[in-house]
Protein backbone atom coordinates (compact mmCIF):
# COMPACT_ATOMS: atom_id res chain seq x y z
CA UNK A 1 0.00 0.00 0.00
CA UNK A 2 1.36 3.42 -0.97
CA UNK A 3 0.14 4.95 2.29
CA UNK A 4 2.06 7.19 4.68
CA UNK A 5 1.25 7.79 8.33
CA UNK A 6 2.32 11.28 9.42
CA UNK A 7 2.71 12.34 13.05
CA UNK A 8 2.95 16.08 13.71
CA UNK A 9 4.66 17.47 16.80
CA UNK A 10 4.56 14.23 18.80
CA UNK A 11 5.63 15.01 22.37
CA UNK A 12 5.99 11.51 23.85
CA UNK A 13 8.53 9.20 22.19
CA UNK A 14 6.67 6.11 23.42
CA UNK A 15 3.73 7.08 21.24
CA UNK A 16 5.96 7.05 18.17
CA UNK A 17 7.06 3.52 18.97
CA UNK A 18 3.50 2.37 19.64
CA UNK A 19 2.38 3.86 16.32
CA UNK A 20 5.16 1.97 14.51
CA UNK A 21 3.96 -1.28 16.10
CA UNK A 22 0.34 -0.56 15.15
CA UNK A 23 1.44 0.11 11.58
CA UNK A 24 3.47 -3.08 11.28
CA UNK A 25 0.59 -5.16 12.62
CA UNK A 26 -1.50 -4.00 9.68
CA UNK A 27 1.11 -4.06 6.94
CA UNK A 28 2.01 -0.36 6.83
CA UNK A 29 5.63 0.77 6.79
CA UNK A 30 5.85 4.42 5.65
CA UNK A 31 6.10 6.70 8.70
CA UNK A 32 6.86 10.43 8.61
CA UNK A 33 7.56 12.56 11.70
CA UNK A 34 7.16 16.32 11.69
CA UNK A 35 9.15 18.05 14.44
CA UNK A 36 8.98 15.25 17.02
CA UNK A 37 10.09 16.49 20.43
CA UNK A 38 12.24 13.41 21.15
CA UNK A 39 13.42 11.17 18.32
CA UNK A 40 15.27 8.91 18.09
CA UNK A 41 14.68 7.77 21.66
CA UNK A 42 15.08 4.56 23.68
CA UNK A 43 11.42 4.59 24.71
CA UNK A 44 10.29 4.78 21.09
CA UNK A 45 12.46 1.77 20.32
CA UNK A 46 11.15 -0.18 23.32
CA UNK A 47 7.48 0.52 22.51
CA UNK A 48 7.97 -0.39 18.84
CA UNK A 49 8.53 -4.01 19.96
CA UNK A 50 9.60 -5.62 16.70
CA UNK A 51 8.79 -2.67 14.44
CA UNK A 52 12.10 -0.84 14.84
CA UNK A 53 12.67 -1.09 11.09
CA UNK A 54 9.81 1.40 10.65
CA UNK A 55 11.51 3.79 13.07
CA UNK A 56 14.86 3.32 11.35
CA UNK A 57 13.36 4.25 7.99
CA UNK A 58 11.06 7.04 9.22
CA UNK A 59 11.16 10.32 7.35
CA UNK A 60 11.88 13.19 9.78
CA UNK A 61 11.08 16.68 8.50
CA UNK A 62 10.47 20.17 9.86
CA UNK A 63 7.17 21.00 8.09
CA UNK A 64 4.01 19.12 7.28
CA UNK A 65 4.25 20.38 3.71
CA UNK A 66 7.56 18.52 3.37
CA UNK A 67 5.98 15.30 4.62
CA UNK A 68 3.13 15.61 2.12
CA UNK A 69 4.93 17.05 -0.91
CA UNK A 70 4.46 13.98 -3.12
CA UNK A 71 1.01 13.01 -1.85
CA UNK A 72 -2.10 13.19 -4.02
CA UNK A 73 -4.65 12.65 -1.23
CA UNK A 74 -4.43 13.51 2.48
CA UNK A 75 -6.74 12.81 5.42
CA UNK A 76 -6.26 14.75 8.65
CA UNK A 77 -7.44 13.23 11.92
CA UNK A 78 -9.44 15.63 14.07
CA UNK A 79 -12.06 15.39 16.82
CA UNK A 80 -12.58 19.17 17.18
CA UNK A 81 -15.30 21.19 15.45
CA UNK A 82 -14.06 23.89 13.08
CA UNK A 83 -15.22 27.40 12.19
CA UNK A 84 -15.11 26.52 8.50
CA UNK A 85 -16.45 23.08 7.73
CA UNK A 86 -14.20 20.49 6.11
CA UNK A 87 -15.34 17.39 4.27
CA UNK A 88 -15.39 14.63 6.88
CA UNK A 89 -15.32 10.81 6.89
CA UNK A 90 -15.35 8.01 9.41
CA UNK A 91 -12.43 5.59 9.45
CA UNK A 92 -14.10 2.93 7.29
CA UNK A 93 -15.10 5.25 4.46
CA UNK A 94 -11.80 7.11 4.75
CA UNK A 95 -9.78 3.89 4.52
CA UNK A 96 -11.65 2.77 1.41
CA UNK A 97 -11.12 6.18 -0.20
CA UNK A 98 -7.42 6.15 0.66
CA UNK A 99 -6.95 2.68 -0.82
CA UNK A 100 -8.69 3.82 -4.01
CA UNK A 101 -6.70 7.06 -4.21
CA UNK A 102 -3.42 5.19 -3.67
CA UNK A 103 -3.81 3.82 -7.19
CA UNK A 104 -2.97 7.35 -8.38
CA UNK A 105 0.00 8.00 -6.10
CA UNK A 106 1.05 8.26 -2.47
CA UNK A 107 -1.66 9.12 0.08
CA UNK A 108 -1.30 10.06 3.73
CA UNK A 109 -3.13 10.17 7.04
CA UNK A 110 -2.01 12.95 9.39
CA UNK A 111 -2.27 12.90 13.19
CA UNK A 112 -1.53 15.93 15.35
CA UNK A 113 0.10 16.52 18.75
CA UNK A 114 -1.35 14.54 21.64
CA UNK A 115 -2.78 17.53 23.55
CA UNK A 116 -3.92 19.90 20.80
CA UNK A 117 -4.47 17.87 17.65
CA UNK A 118 -4.04 19.38 14.21
CA UNK A 119 -4.26 23.13 13.72
CA UNK A 120 -6.26 24.73 10.92
CA UNK A 121 -3.04 25.50 9.06
CA UNK A 122 -2.33 21.75 9.04
CA UNK A 123 -5.82 20.94 7.82
CA UNK A 124 -5.36 23.40 4.94
CA UNK A 125 -3.10 20.70 3.46
CA UNK A 126 -5.71 17.96 3.80
CA UNK A 127 -8.52 16.84 1.50
CA UNK A 128 -10.78 15.52 4.27
CA UNK A 129 -11.12 15.19 8.01
CA UNK A 130 -10.86 11.74 9.55
CA UNK A 131 -13.18 11.60 12.54
CA UNK A 132 -13.29 8.48 14.71
CA UNK A 133 -16.67 8.13 16.45
CA UNK A 134 -16.38 7.79 20.22
CA UNK A 135 -18.75 7.80 23.19
CA UNK A 136 -20.37 11.19 23.95
CA UNK A 137 -18.30 13.38 26.24
CA UNK A 138 -15.05 11.48 25.74
CA UNK A 139 -13.73 12.10 22.24
CA UNK A 140 -9.99 11.92 22.96
CA UNK A 141 -8.16 8.80 21.75
CA UNK A 142 -4.56 7.90 22.51
CA UNK A 143 -2.44 8.63 19.43
CA UNK A 144 -1.44 5.00 18.81
CA UNK A 145 -5.04 3.86 19.32
CA UNK A 146 -6.26 6.32 16.69
CA UNK A 147 -3.62 5.13 14.23
CA UNK A 148 -4.52 1.50 15.01
CA UNK A 149 -8.19 2.12 14.20
CA UNK A 150 -7.37 3.56 10.79
CA UNK A 151 -4.61 1.01 10.11
CA UNK A 152 -7.08 -1.82 10.75
CA UNK A 153 -9.63 -0.30 8.39
CA UNK A 154 -6.93 0.18 5.76
CA UNK A 155 -5.99 -3.48 6.12
CA UNK A 156 -9.60 -4.57 5.71
CA UNK A 157 -10.16 -2.24 2.74
CA UNK A 158 -6.99 -3.47 1.03
CA UNK A 159 -8.32 -7.03 1.09
CA UNK A 160 -11.61 -6.08 -0.55
CA UNK A 161 -12.28 -5.83 -4.25
CA UNK A 162 -12.47 -2.05 -4.45
CA UNK A 163 -13.38 -2.08 -8.13
CA UNK A 164 -11.62 -0.08 -10.82
CA UNK A 165 -9.50 2.82 -9.67
CA UNK A 166 -10.58 6.32 -10.50
CA UNK A 167 -9.22 7.12 -13.93
CA UNK A 168 -8.30 10.61 -14.99
CA UNK A 169 -6.80 12.22 -18.07
CA UNK A 170 -3.69 13.25 -16.15
CA UNK A 171 -2.31 12.31 -12.71
CA UNK A 172 -3.76 14.22 -9.75
CA UNK A 173 -1.82 17.28 -8.67
CA UNK A 174 0.45 16.61 -5.72
CA UNK A 175 0.28 18.49 -2.46
CA UNK A 176 3.45 20.38 -3.39
CA UNK A 177 2.00 21.44 -6.76
CA UNK A 178 -1.19 22.65 -5.09
CA UNK A 179 0.80 24.64 -2.54
CA UNK A 180 2.66 26.42 -5.37
CA UNK A 181 -0.72 27.15 -6.97
CA UNK A 182 -2.21 28.56 -3.75
CA UNK A 183 0.79 30.83 -3.28
CA UNK A 184 0.48 32.03 -6.90
CA UNK A 185 -3.26 32.57 -6.48
CA UNK A 186 -2.82 34.58 -3.29
CA UNK A 187 -0.19 36.81 -4.91
CA UNK A 188 -2.42 37.57 -7.90
CA UNK A 189 -5.49 38.20 -5.74
CA UNK A 190 -3.49 40.71 -3.72
CA UNK A 191 -2.18 42.29 -6.93
CA UNK A 192 -5.70 42.93 -8.26
CA UNK A 193 -6.83 44.12 -4.79
CA UNK A 194 -9.37 41.32 -4.38
CA UNK A 195 -7.57 40.05 -1.28
CA UNK A 196 -6.61 42.58 1.38
CA UNK A 197 -3.53 41.19 3.18
CA UNK A 198 -4.40 43.36 6.19
CA UNK A 199 -7.87 41.82 6.43
CA UNK A 200 -7.76 38.43 4.68
CA UNK A 201 -10.47 36.85 6.83
CA UNK A 202 -10.91 33.26 5.65
CA UNK A 203 -10.75 33.86 1.90
CA UNK A 204 -7.76 31.66 1.10
CA UNK A 205 -8.98 28.89 3.40
CA UNK A 206 -12.36 28.88 1.67
CA UNK A 207 -10.67 28.83 -1.74
CA UNK A 208 -8.59 25.87 -0.61
CA UNK A 209 -11.80 24.06 0.31
CA UNK A 210 -13.18 24.81 -3.15
CA UNK A 211 -10.17 23.39 -4.99
CA UNK A 212 -9.97 20.39 -2.68
CA UNK A 213 -13.53 19.52 -3.71
CA UNK A 214 -12.61 20.04 -7.38
CA UNK A 215 -9.44 17.87 -7.16
CA UNK A 216 -7.63 19.39 -10.19
CA UNK A 217 -5.12 17.21 -12.00
CA UNK A 218 -1.65 18.30 -13.13
CA UNK A 219 -2.87 19.62 -16.48
CA UNK A 220 -5.68 21.59 -14.87
CA UNK A 221 -3.33 23.17 -12.33
CA UNK A 222 -1.04 24.22 -15.17
CA UNK A 223 -4.02 25.81 -16.95
CA UNK A 224 -5.07 27.64 -13.79
CA UNK A 225 -1.56 28.94 -13.21
CA UNK A 226 -1.41 30.05 -16.85
CA UNK A 227 -4.61 32.04 -16.31
CA UNK A 228 -3.12 33.67 -13.21
CA UNK A 229 0.03 34.57 -15.13
CA UNK A 230 -2.06 36.17 -17.91
CA UNK A 231 -4.09 38.15 -15.36
CA UNK A 232 -0.90 39.38 -13.71
CA UNK A 233 0.63 40.44 -17.02
CA UNK A 234 -2.53 42.34 -18.01
CA UNK A 235 -2.58 44.08 -14.64
CA UNK A 236 1.04 45.15 -14.93
CA UNK A 237 0.48 46.42 -18.50
CA UNK A 238 -2.34 48.66 -17.27
CA UNK A 239 -0.28 50.20 -14.49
Amino acid sequence: MSIRIVLVGTTHPGNIGAVARAMKNMGLSDLALVNPRFFPHDEATARASGATDILDNALVVTTLADALSECVYVAGASARSRTISWPSMGPRDCAERMINESENGKVAAVFGPEKTGLHNDDLDLCHTLLTIPTAPGFSSLNLAMAVQVLAYELRVASLLDAGPAYECEAPPATSEEMEHYYKHLEEVLQGIHFLDPQNPRHLMRRLRRLFIRARPDKNEVNILRGILTAIDRARQADE
